[in-house]
Order: structure tokens, then sequence, then C-alpha cells
């Protein structure tokens, strides 16, 4: 299995190409990580391929706000100024421009 460099990053706004849904990164999968249960829980005819990062976002949409675990393939980078009202995202980032955060410094104790 060939192991490629991820497209996008930690704190970068993204959407999906197919549900109407946008978040930030806060992890990266070099390649599917998740469990069997969750991938055969995916409908064989949209089912990505496993050999391709997978994203941890803060994900929104009208409705909710949750974590969503996303192949890279169904990803665009989000060009929408808005900021994200994710609950979250103050926690883990700080804003930095349209479309990207920063990760918040992690102090050692």
């Amino acid at each position: 299995m060939k192991q490629r460099d991820a497209k996008f990053a930690i704190g970068q706004v993204v959407r999906h190409k197919v549900f109407p849904f946008r978040g930030v990164i806060f992890d990266v999968d070099a390649e599917y990580s998740n469990t069997e249960e969750w991938w055969n829980s995916i409908p064989a005819e949209v089912r990505p391929d496993r050999d391709q990062p997978f994203y941890h976002l803060l994900a929104e949409n009208d409705e909710a706000e949750y974590v969503a675990y996303v192949s890279e393939q169904n990803l665009m980078s989000d060009t929408d100024p808005m900021p994200l009202r994710h609950s979250q995202v103050d926690m883990f980032f700080d804003p930095e421009s349209a479309g990207h955060y920063k990760p918040k410094a992690v102090i050692q104790h």
C-alpha cells in the first residue's frame, strides 16, 4: 500500500462534496483507521477507498454540530468567509484567516 501526503491540513476549513456540511480538520489519518462496523455501514456503492487520508472534523450543518470522519476524496476546500459556529472550535483553535484556524498551543504541566 502506498501512502501519500494529505491534501488538507489541521486547522483548514473544508466542505463535503456530497453532503451539506463543513468543518475544521483537527486530526488526519494517513489511511482509514476507524472500525469495521463503521466501514460496513457505508453503502458499498459510495464507500471510498481505504488507501487515502481520512480527516477528523469538527463539523456543522444547518441543524447540528458533530464530529465527522471523512475520506479525502469527499472533501474540498471551503471558501466561505463565515467563521464556524461549532462549540468546540474555540477550545482547540484560534481564528487565523478566512478558511483556516491555528491550533492552540498545548501547555505542558
